[in-house]
């Protein structure tokens, strides 16, 4: 099933896709029926979490990749958009009632995205370079906006796709404002000490396997949050442990090992 569902998707146009995503996971009910995870995006639950994610030795070796039981069968949210849903809802004040908050999303997920749409208080628009899930054609190296916009950037699993990733860096950081601060997740090797890239390698074949997927340039290391800090955030990082138990991690269906990388400009 999992093999007919990659084909479809690259057969068929985004939109098609998820239009068919959801008839699935209207049939998914019958067959996914129960309580052992709750999806904290859609509020459903389920007796099973559907797989997703690169079964080889690099891609397993990444925090936030790799072959994983994590998508909802009814939202099809995958981990880390409900580990950012669940950081945005219990840790930032950006759902309540009484301020906007100017929010730009980058390669939304539809889940992710529908759900922060549905807040009044945030004032939001998402981009990407090519999806058309996206508001808008958005080029993360050369963003069409002007300096000091964004109260809140969400940037989730995108840099390891982009080959200039300091430029898209320094754009993310320039659009923010005195003040704000950003979401800035990537998958995070494990055995990485410093972050790996080689430009020299452009098939997707090599790329997956040096990568770990065919659309990643590189691999980020434990020095991640250090090249986020040279382009002048400073950086903070949550650990989704300090408020949750294991019990209740795998209830939400959440990755144990994944930080949260937030990055503020500070004023």
């Amino acid at each position: 099933m999992r093999k007919i569902g990659l084909f479809l998707k690259k057969l068929l146009p985004e939109r098609f896709y998820i239009k068919l995503l959801h008839l699935y996971g209207f049939f998914n009910f019958f067959f996914c029926f129960g309580s052992k995870y709750k999806c904290i995006l859609c509020g459903k639950s389920s007796r099973k979490l559907l797989p997703t994610g690169i079964n080889n030795e690099v891609a397993l070796n990444l925090i936030g990749g790799g072959y994983r039981l994590t998508l909802c069968p009814f939202c099809f949210s995958a981990d880390r958009e409900r580990l950012v849903y669940y950081y945005l809802k219990n840790k930032t004040d950006i759902f309540r009632p009484g301020r906007i908050s100017k929010l730009l999303h980058i390669a939304p997920g539809e889940s992710l995205k529908k759900a922060l749409k549905s807040y009044s208080s945030v004032d939001y628009i998402s981009g990407d370079i090519k999806s058309s899930l996206a508001d808008i054609e958005i080029d993360i190296t050369d963003i069409k906006f002007n300096d000091n916009c964004f109260d809140v950037i969400i940037c989730n699993h995108v840099l390891e796709h982009v080959l200039d990733d300091r430029k898209a860096v320094e754009e993310l950081f320039r659009v923010l404002k005195p003040g704000g601060w950003a979401i800035l997740q990537v998958p995070i090797s494990k055995k990485h000490t410093e972050t790996f890239e080689d430009f020299s390698i452009i098939s997707p074949e090599e790329r997956e396997k040096y990568f770990g997927q065919k659309d990643h340039v590189r691999v980020y290391g434990k020095d991640y949050k250090e090249r986020l800090e040279n382009v002048g955030f400073e950086m903070e990082l949550y650990d989704i442990k300090k408020d949750l138990s294991v019990e209740e991690i795998k209830k939400y269906g959440l990755n144990i090992e994944e930080i949260i990388y937030i990055g503020h400009k500070m004023s």
